[in-house]
């Protein structure tokens, strides 16, 4: 399941893409660690990495839709997800650079001005990377309020007035995607922009704490003159481009925190392995065993979920948004477990984590941005728990779906339907559970059919509901069994090892506990709520044959898999 970039192999991709991916592997790998770090220490703009992508016309190839390109350019969720992965795996800022002009190019595919279109693919085939200007200093992502304003002119044409923060690529953008209002009616709309436009200021780079070599803009537009060519979308449309360009945008950092999260885990395990303490190898000692088992098991979960969610997002109609609930618990779940990974590890490795020249220590400072990014953990619950009526009770049925690695555009993304979450539905969560003889996957089923009971039985009171803190933590729950559902669904795709699936449960079973606790000692309910959530506190059955053999046939053989070249 791991990503190993000195091994690569994955049989199902085109040779066009192989390549690419090769390609881009040994840029990095012959760039070497050392230097990687030193870049990211003195804050290098990384022009190089630009090069290189303007050479190999990497993001032309992988990011522009099949009609607009050429050869085999198209819009495939699984190449990019994969793409993501890679690209963090070597460090987060070059995975920005990748990020944010996906970001860029939502609105733009999604909108109606076909000469942009065709030029934008010429910008990428010329190397270059695109900018989303969505986010104000003042009002944050609240499109509601922005204040970037299009005012209409005599002539039939419009000035652009207004700031945007935190804007990546925002000083070196081929185009800018901007979204405002027009002045006079309210009416949204999208626009492009350039940033070597004398009317465009690039107010200020933004230091952050993680992607160091990264330009986070702030950038203003000063009387910027805009015309009908350079309109992507207006009104309901515009509104929906932002949102949907975010549903596409935000799976990309479950994909990146596996990247990351997949890199610690060798340099954690080669440092344990070849360190000796007290005459033992560190990776004797039954503790560590256990925080590198339970790693590896996480990280295989977030691996599972990820890419069955991007079979999902392939599969997407009209009739079929299931991608709605399962994108933000990728966004939210997936990269919630990194960060928790990446903790586990450092607690094997401690301080060597913050040694200057490991991977690592960058990897500290980053993971906790990707949870972060296009919205924070409430944004994320309060879409998901959306979602609970349909998902427990009101099954439909739908073709079973297989592994989505075929060579297609996944244009349906660039023409979502909008609105109406209450009309999503989902098929018999239960199914994912037939001919699944584990022990800890019945037991976690069983905590999560009394959460069904709770909801049936003893739901949210008015008062309860109306508690922003009590639904989001409620919401957990319900997170945690969509999060098993997809598990289980990959699980089988993948042909997971049982011990393995057993070894990934006994954590679940844990989390649900945990989440089940905060309800009982962090909130007010009632007794009959009390009960249950009591009922749900279960302790995972300890499978010791199943954890040794876990370590010893697929953990401690990873130990000298992959090192990055210095």
């Amino acid at each position: 399941m791991l990503l190993n970039p000195q091994q690569y192999s994955r049989p199902h991709i085109d040779d066009r893409y192989r390549e690419l991916v090769e390609k881009t592997i040994a840029f990095f790998e012959n760039k070497g660690l050392a230097k990687i770090k030193e870049d990211d220490q003195a804050m290098v703009w990384y022009e190089d990495f630009l090069e290189f992508i303007k050479k190999e016309k990497v993001f032309a190839e992988l990011l522009t839709p099949a009609a607009y390109g050429q050869n085999e350019t198209r819009w495939d969720m699984y190449r990019i997800s994969e793409f993501n992965e890679i690209l963090a795996f070597y460090g987060l800022c070059y995975w920005y650079a990748w990020q944010v002009t996906i970001l860029g190019l939502g609105p733009i595919w999604m909108g109606t001005n076909e000469e942009k279109k065709h030029l934008t693919a010429k910008l990428l085939r010329e190397g270059g990377v695109f900018a989303f200007g969505l986010s104000e200093k003042t009002h944050g992502a609240d499109l509601y309020s922005s204040e970037m304003t299009l005012s209409p002119q005599p002539d039939g044409t419009y000035r652009a007035n207004g700031s945007k923060y935190y804007i990546g690529n925002g000083n070196c953008a081929a185009l800018v995607s901007t979204f405002a209002k027009i002045e006079g009616t309210g009416e949204y709309v999208f626009f492009t922009v350039r940033p070597d436009h004398p009317a465009y200021e690039c107010v200020k780079k933004i230091d952050t704490s993680g992607v160091r070599q990264a330009y986070v803009a702030e950038y203003a537009l000063h009387d910027y003159p805009i015309t009908e060519a350079d309109i992507l979308s207006r009104g309901e449309h515009a509104w929906n481009s932002s949102l949907n360009t975010i549903n596409v945008g935000k799976f990309e950092l479950g994909c990146a925190s596996i990247g990351i999260t997949t890199h610690c885990f060798y340099e954690a395990l080669a440092h344990a392995a070849n360190r000796n303490l007290y005459g033992r190898w560190v990776t004797d000692f039954p503790h560590v065993k256990k925080l590198f088992v339970e790693s590896y098991a996480r990280l295989t979960a977030m691996k599972l979920v990820a890419y069955r969610s991007a079979d999902y997002l392939r599969c997407a109609s009209d009739d079929d948004r299931r991608y709605l609930l399962f994108n933000p618990i990728v966004k939210m779940k997936v990269t919630g477990q990194g960060e928790k990974v990446v903790a586990l590890l450092h607690d094997v490795i401690a301080a060597k984590g913050f040694e200057q020249d490991t991977y690592f220590e960058m990897a500290i400072r980053d993971i906790g941005m990707l949870p972060k990014l296009e919205g924070t953990e409430h944004v994320n619950m309060a879409l998901i728990i959306k979602f609970v009526k349909n998902y427990f009770f009101e099954p439909v049925e739908y073709p079973e779906i297989g592994q989505q690695f075929e060579a297609r555009d996944d244009g349906y993304l660039f023409n979502q339907k909008t609105g109406g979450l209450g009309s999503v539905r989902f098929p018999d969560y239960r199914l994912a559970y037939r001919d699944v003889d584990s022990a800890n996957v019945q037991l976690f089923r069983s905590q999560m059919e009394l959460f069904r009971k709770l909801l049936i039985m003893a739901p949210p009171a008015k008062e309860q509901a109306a508690n922003i803190d009590y639904m989001l933590s409620a919401g957990e729950l319900f997170t945690l069994s969509v999060y098993a559902q997809l598990i289980l669904e990959n699980a089988r795709i993948f042909k997971i090892e049982i011990e393995l699936l057993e070894q990934i449960f006994s954590f679940l079973v844990q989390d649900f506990s945990r989440a089940a606790l905060q309800m009982v000692v962090g909130f007010e309910n009632s007794p009959e709520q009390e009960a249950l959530y009591r009922e749900m506190l279960k302790k995972p059955v300890v499978d010791r044959a199943g954890f040794d053999k876990i370590w010893l046939e697929q953990v401690y053989p990873l130990k000298d898999a992959y090192v990055m070249n210095g």
